[in-house]
């Protein structure tokens, strides 16, 4: 199964990257030896198995207690003192979900 240009073209437009008429060749090309690759594996495929979706099965996260460790922790005056700003004993960083969230 083999990509056209057009193909790749379009992909590349739906993921928002710029191809000029040469990188497009060279896209095409790449992504079909990386099909290539892969298509041996297409074999292997049977529908009596049911896809996994991680690969050491049901994991659950582990978490440990959130205790204060007295002897390593800085106190909070401390750390404030060193912060670009802050408010409420707490830092204050720039907004990274754009505009009109509150800093």
């Amino acid at each position: 199964m083999a990509l056209s240009e057009d193909e790749v073209r379009d992909l590349a437009v739906y993921a928002h990257i710029a191809l000029e008429p040469d990188e497009l060749i060279e896209m095409t090309a790449y992504l079909n030896d990386a099909i290539q690759v892969i298509e041996p594996i297409e074999r292997y495929l049977d529908e009596d198995i049911s896809p996994m979706f991680h690969p050491t099965g049901a994991l659950a996260n582990v978490m440990r207690e959130d205790i204060v460790d007295a002897e390593r922790a800085l106190d909070l005056d401390d750390a404030l003192e060193n912060a670009g700003a802050f408010r409420d004993r707490m830092f204050r960083v720039p907004s990274i979900l754009g505009e009109g969230g509150e800093s």
